[in-house]
């Protein structure tokens, strides 16, 4: 069940030691293929962000994510998948809860069809549930984090392939998005792997360097390739702009912040990496149609 809360912040949420309680927003850059070294799933103590797609298949129990801007709760036998750029946080958890939580680079999903729905929906922002849960599902996860743990490389690429699959068969047979409560049928087409390997290093640069004063032409340079071209590649993939890319995690980097800090206004629009208040203003209320100060208020 998806729904919206007008408080994400819990005070009884300890602070982990290796978080600093005047960042919250936590933005991890590795882009290793692991799974989570616990099953039990515990409150997070902050927003973040990292590269990899997560998978979580939720073995027991109920939990709830803060999920750029949505109270989104997944219980067992769920298979949930989202892009780890889009700020998120476990804020509730009815223990005991189990899942088995998989991190996987951003080249799995890009290897999907290039007309993919689902593709294209996991970049833009969303959860995606699987609306078709296997009866070897769990054994499966449960396998696949062991062999990824093990530390074997050849366990590791054989888990890869098989994931792949998993992936490509939900694409096949269908997913719903938990933000809309929308169901959305299968689609196919072809892919390429070289074009797929440049839109992850384009994907990346950006996720990683939007807070920065960064232009198209890093972006191409970040991925070996000619402006133009970038450009093209990359909105045939992900279905929006590099700059729109680039405004987009800008913006979920200040939302989050202004959810998760106390923070002026002002400084959290130049630490998003906005150059300009009043573009910051224009931006924010163009995609979320109301000002930073009273969404805050709203959502602080």
């Amino acid at each position: 069940m998806a729904r919206r809360t007008s408080d994400y912040r819990d005070e009884s949420v300890p602070v982990h030691p290796d978080v600093d309680p005047n960042n919250p927003m936590v933005v991890f850059g590795d882009h290793t293929f692991c799974a989570g070294q616990s099953l039990d799933v515990m409150r997070m103590p902050a927003i973040h962000m990292h590269s990899q797609i997560e998978l979580n298949f939720v073995l027991h129990g109920t939990m709830t994510y803060w999920f750029d801007g949505d109270a989104l709760t997944l219980s067992a036998g769920q298979l949930a998948i989202f892009w780890g750029m889009i700020p998120h946080q476990v804020t509730t958890v009815a223990k005991p809860t189990r899942f088995v939580c998989l991190y996987v680079p951003l080249t799995v999903l890009l290897a999907l069809p290039a007309l993919s729905r689902l593709r294209g929906a996991i970049l833009r922002g969303a959860m995606v549930e699987a609306l078709e849960i296997k009866s070897f599902d769990r054994e499966i996860f449960l396998r696949w984090r062991e062999e990824l743990l093990s530390g074997d490389e050849q366990a590791v690429e054989i888990v890869r392939d098989e994931l792949s699959a998993r992936v490509r068969r939900l694409d096949r047979e269908g997913w719903r998005d938990l933000r809309k409560l929308t169901s959305v049928p299968p689609q196919a087409e072809g892919h390429d792997a070289a074009r797929v390997l440049h839109v992850e290093r384009m994907a990346r640069y950006i996720g990683e360097k939007a807070n920065e004063n960064i232009r198209i032409e890093d972006v191409a340079a970040a991925a070996g390739l000619h402006p133009n071209y970038a450009m093209t590649l990359y909105k045939n993939a992900v279905g929006l702009t590099i700059n729109q890319s680039i405004v987009r995690h800008r913006l979920d980097t200040a939302r989050s912040l202004l959810v998760a800090t106390d923070r002026p206004v002002a400084r959290i629009a130049f630490e998003a990496g906005f150059g300009s208040l009043s573009r910051f203003y224009e931006a924010f209320e163009r995609r979320f149609h109301t000002s930073p100060g009273a969404f805050r208020q709203r959502f602080g």
